[in-house]
């Protein structure tokens, strides 16, 4: 049995199409469909049913896709874990962040790529929700976004820094000197408010429930860019993270008058996995930054 014959007969079970499974194989349906074959000649079972009607997976193909899948994993896992050891510092760091994440990020990716430039960085900005989908699949090596208010048994989310909710206003706009501010002191201005998929909204709707309704609502995005310059050139204010604004001049972050606005910056890994090396002197630098130095949290140490 081989690792490829494995990795075969898991394409095909998740496709139930021998055509689609080549093709995104890079390998000939003939190659696909005799690999196959061996491995069920090898095991004296059949895994696939094949009929006019199309594919469908046996008994035995049910309960060998999970197993065949781990398998790969640990594969994958000997592998990462040898490669790094023998390449030290070289290959590919896969990096997930949120929408409102990224000015942290930037300081810490240029710092990295000066000090290792053996290491590919591959920069993937989704959803909070999607992000933690492709740590679990194992698609990136590590998740930078904010705490997520459900706890999931397969993450371990570790606080980077301490952050908030705020109101974002330009530097011109009337709001701009008040230390603090209510939200019934928003409600004369137009908004422009992060989309529904973003944290940023999220946590709105979470401290402040039925309150998007009543705001002057013109303008929802979920590209931090477009809020950002919308504010910045108009007297419309939004509500973001105030980590955001860093190195973002022309704009000012207000503290909400409420007593829970806490959004903590978090590195969030899977349980039990071995972490790169890439990924742990990426982390340490981001924890150098400036932009993280001031609240970074004693767990990094």
């Amino acid at each position: 049995m081989e690792l490829r014959q494995l990795k075969y007969f898991v394409k095909t079970a998740e496709t139930l199409n021998f055509s689609e499974a080549a093709r995104e194989l890079f390998i000939t349906q003939s190659t696909l469909s005799q690999q196959v074959r061996c491995l069920e000649q090898e095991l004296g079972v059949d895994l696939f049913q094949r009929d006019s009607h199309g594919v469908m997976l046996t008994e035995n193909g049910e309960r060998l896709l999970p197993i065949a899948r781990r398998t790969l994993e640990d594969a994958d896992q000997c592998f990462t874990q040898i490669s790094d050891l023998k390449q030290m510092l070289s290959g590919v760091l896969n990096i997930g962040i949120s929408y409102t994440f990224a000015p942290v990020l930037m300081e810490a990716v240029k710092e990295f790529t000066a000090q290792y430039p053996g290491v590919r960085l591959n920069i993937i900005c989704r959803t909070m929700e999607e992000l933690l989908e492709l740590l679990k699949k194992r698609e990136v090596d590590f998740v930078l976004c904010f705490k997520p208010h459900i706890t999931d048994n397969e993450i371990e989310s570790h606080i980077l820094f301490d952050n908030q909710l705020s109101v974002i206003v330009s530097r011109n706009h009337p709001l701009a000197e008040r230390s603090s501010i209510g939200i019934g002191d928003i409600l004369p201005y137009r908004v422009v408010m992060p989309a529904r998929e973003t944290q940023a909204r999220k946590a709105f709707e979470l401290f402040f429930p039925g309150t998007t309704e009543k705001l002057k609502v013109v303008v929802e995005s979920n590209e931090v860019h477009v809020i950002l310059d919308l504010v910045r050139t108009t007297q419309m204010v939004t509500f973001l993270s105030e980590a955001t604004l860093y190195q973002n001049n022309g704009l000012v972050a207000i503290p909400i008058d409420a007593p829970d606005t806490q959004l903590e910056g978090c590195v969030h890994t899977l349980k039990k996995v071995y972490r790169k090396r890439a990924a742990e002197e990426f982390i340490r630098i981001l924890r150098a930054t400036d932009a993280v130095r001031e609240r970074a949290n004693g767990w990094l140490k």
